[in-house]
């Protein structure tokens, strides 16, 4: 009877084993970092969101469009929270491609319902754009991302109300402050650059796209940042951003799912309470019932 269990353990160990080499082959996986709208009741923090936006507007915005994201999504309740005229005066700042009432195309500026605009006509001319490769679109670029965590964390991480779902802003935060010198042995051709949270070698084509004071940040009464103005705050502030790009009504999902899982568990009461009253009388009868059945047996 201990066979299977030693062989048990022995196969736990070798994937324990295992794993440090399967991350070194396809990089480091990102460590896990804390965000305020993890778990079941974790909500976006306004502030970060507000500089998330201005980190990506300044310096992402760049070579990444949003397409999926409408400017009106800014001043919606559980979002960075700007106000209707802030909102109006941003997108009046983009030029957007529409057509008139004759159907002749026209650039306009942007109305609150308009989408984020595209930087390039088509993939193929962001590509030509930027060294061959289009950047990815960072509409639901943190829900396409993510990474394994292995054996046993993966386990965890799935378990339903306590289970871990933010792998993909992890990853995004580590892939923006992994760029590093390459260990000795390791080519990096030109135009390319080391990180050693790209899963793909460890070679990655994007530039460093951040650097300590690269953006500034509103200031308090003594005149100094409210946070960092560093390279690691800058990666999670647009992370966090990212986050509620990809589902900018997840604290309204989540207060929905709160209330369905309360009236459920009500309901459940009501409904166990209603069998009892229900059936009591009956269950009564048919135990009077068995002494009689007992005499004439």
């Amino acid at each position: 009877m201990r066979y299977p269990s030693l062989l048990a353990a022995g196969l736990f160990a070798a994937t324990l084993g295992l794993a440090p080499a399967v991350a070194e082959e396809h990089g480091h996986n990102p460590p896990r970092q804390s965000w305020s709208f993890a778990g079941v009741f974790g909500k976006f923090d306004e502030a970060q969101l507000q500089r998330g936006f201005q980190v990506y507007k300044e310096v992402c915005s760049n070579c990444h469009s949003m397409k999926l994201v409408k400017f009106r999504n800014l001043s919606e309740e559980g979002g960075p929270g700007f106000s209707d005229a802030q909102v109006k005066a941003l997108a009046e700042t983009y030029q957007i491609k529409d057509e008139n009432d004759k159907g002749e195309s026209i650039e306009r500026p942007g109305r609150p319902a308009d989408a984020f605009p595209l930087l390039h006509p088509n993939e193929k001319a962001a590509a030509a754009a930027h060294g061959g490769k289009a950047p990815p679109d960072f509409s639901v670029l943190a829900k396409a991302r993510t990474y394994e965590r292995g054996f046993p964390a993966f386990v965890f991480d799935a378990l339903p109300l306590t289970g871990y779902s933010e792998q993909g802003v992890d990853y995004i935060h580590a892939l923006m402050t992994g760029y590093e010198d390459a260990p000795k042995g390791t080519e990096v051709p030109d135009g390319t650059f080391y990180n050693k949270y790209y899963p793909q070698g460890q070679v990655i084509a994007m530039p460093p796209p951040l650097s300590d004071g690269a953006v500034t940040y509103a200031k308090n009464a003594k005149g100094e940042p409210v946070v960092p103005e560093t390279v690691d705050q800058y990666a999670k502030d647009v992370a966090a951003f990212m986050a509620w790009a990809a589902e900018p009504h997840m604290m309204a999902r989540k207060a929905l799912g709160f209330r369905v899982i309360l009236f459920l568990i009500i309901l459940s009461g009501l409904l166990y309470y209603v069998k009892k009253r229900v059936w009591k009388p009956l269950g009564g009868e048919v135990h009077g019932l068995q002494p009689e059945l007992h005499r004439t047996s």
